[in-house]
């Protein structure tokens, strides 16, 4: 069986490894596999020369570079990027609008004095440097064991950063953990520092801006005796505040999820992404907030975010965030093309324009509200676009500081990653659901079987969605896997 995505498309997909010899029934003409071709992996459907332009979701993923012929295997081998550096854009509005439900969806949330709405009651211990990691994780494992069951959980958040640090790299520091501060999934949060470090303690805690200063403590190491005695003693004073927090029903409104896709395959955007891309329609009709990023992911397709954009001032946002990534990759002497990774090319995908229009589904039809630079906080209300790097650590935690409080993360290959929100695992293939069940959390490999529609499946995922939000463990949470990962980009003194 193969998959055309497009009624424009000269490639298929296969849903399943075939030997050569194959033919294949596709929209009512045959083609007879010239070679064997792994599931995930693209076959010709016409007659390519060298030069020819490849299509896929309807759009360019490349040029031929040598003839190929229907049925042929489709790859690096014969198909090459066709991007380049930094472009002029046009602005051709095309967005469309979601129409939402005649009843509001609800989850059971924790509401902030801030506000804002958090799907956890956890304690939050933050670093402002490295050097203090061990300290904070020992804080973290000895207040879980002495408040065990009073809180949703005690969590450290370990990095190697705050010391040495000038310019852009502390800034993007500090923007990230003001960001978790703040952040509603922690009903209490304590800031651990050294004293001597570049990210000073009064800084960080100014930038974290608005913040409920009941719920918060900090000190640093070297002004006490005993630097864990003092921790967990502060974390119980969190606890003790939180001792009252209830959940409560919330609109689906309120959610801000981020939508992410690592270990991406040749069936990524085909099952997993449209799916993600459902939910970005769905909850942004209602009025929720989505955080779609990886930038250099959008290179190839960022002319189709461009015309979702909802006024050209947005519009003009998205042109200045791709183009600055851009010379970000020419800065460093690197090509903007230099992807997909070796497992991503294991699993189908050929140039970064192929994998780019798959890694976009995530955002669906809905249109782009704003801009978002790094660390920035969001909120709801449409489809945000947030400035960071591809990188499942760094761009998962970027989202998370920006206030989402819960990620819907893609994968094809699979990966344990974890982050301090609920990571939703969602398959895009029925076989690394079945293997890692431990990692899994939802399966969109169904898609490919041709029992469930999307819709279905859409329905299915925005409840499973809710619930996280009202309190189900998601693997992440169950097996404590829980990082962050801070965007380096200077000099380290």
């Amino acid at each position: 069986m193969a998959i055309r995505v497009h009624p424009a498309d000269n490639v298929a997909v296969l849903v399943r490894g075939l030997p050569a010899g194959t033919e294949l029934e596709i929209d009512g003409e045959t083609v007879t596999l010239r070679e064997e071709v792994a599931a995930g992996h693209k076959v010709a459907l016409r007659h390519l020369e060298p030069g020819d332009v490849v299509t896929k979701y309807g759009f360019a993923i490349g040029a031929a570079t040598q003839p190929v012929e229907p049925g042929a295997w489709i790859h690096s081998h014969n198909l090459r990027t066709r991007l380049e550096g930094a472009l002029e854009y046009g602005y051709a509005p095309s967005h469309t609008s979601t129409q939402a439900p005649a009843a509001m969806p609800t989850f059971q949330g924790y509401r902030r004095a801030t506000g804002r709405v958090g799907t956890r009651n956890e304690v939050w211990i933050v670093n402002t440097v490295g050097c203090v990691n061990t300290a904070a994780e020992r804080i973290a494992r000895e207040a879980a064991e002495r408040f065990e069951g009073r809180v949703d959980g005690i969590h450290a958040f370990s990095h190697p950063y705050g010391c040495s640090q000038l310019g852009d790299d502390l800034q993007n520091t500090q923007a990230i953990l003001a960001g978790l501060i703040r952040h509603p999934n922690a009903g209490g949060v304590l800031v651990l520092g050294l004293g001597c470090e570049n990210n000073q303690m009064e800084q960080l805690l100014r930038q974290a801006g608005e913040v409920d200063r009941s719920r918060l403590r900090f000190f640093n190491t070297q002004d006490v005796v005993d630097e864990v005695e003092e921790g967990v003693a502060l974390v119980g004073e969190l606890v003790e505040r939180m001792a009252s927090d209830r959940r409560e029903e919330c609109p689906a409104s309120e959610l801000v999820i981020g939508h992410k896709c690592g270990g991406s395959d040749g069936f990524s955007g085909i099952t997993a992404n449209p799916l993600v891309g459902r939910m970005a329609d769905r909850l942004t009709a209602l009025g929720g907030g989505v955080i779609l990023t990886e930038v250099p992911e959008m290179f190839g397709a960022e002319q189709v975010l461009m015309n979702r954009a909802t006024d050209e001032t947005v519009f003009r946002d998205v042109v200045s965030m791709i183009n600055d990534f851009k010379e970000y990759f020419l800065r460093h002497g690197q090509p903007v093309y230099e992807n997909p990774s070796p497992g991503n090319k294991a699993g189908g995908l050929t140039t970064l324009e192929e994998k780019s229009l798959g890694a976009i589904q995530k955002g669906g039809q809905a249109p782009v509200t704003r801009v978002l630079r790094y660390g920035a906080p969001a909120a709801p209300g449409g489809l945000t676009l947030l400035e960071a790097p591809g990188n499942d650590g760094v761009s998962s935690t970027a989202m998370v500081a920006s206030g989402a409080t819960v990620l819907l993360f893609t994968t094809g290959r699979g990966t344990p990653l974890g982050f301090p929100v609920p990571t939703v695992k969602i398959s895009s293939n029925s076989t690394i659901a079945a293997k890692k069940p431990h990692w899994i959390d939802f399966d969109a490999g169904a898609l490919l079987d041709g029992d469930t529609t999307l819709d279905q499946l859409a329905d299915e995922l925005f409840a499973f969605v809710l619930e996280v939000a009202s309190g189900r463990e998601t693997n992440n949470e169950r097996n404590d896997y829980r990082e962050i990962a801070i965007w380096k980009e200077g000099v380290t003194l």
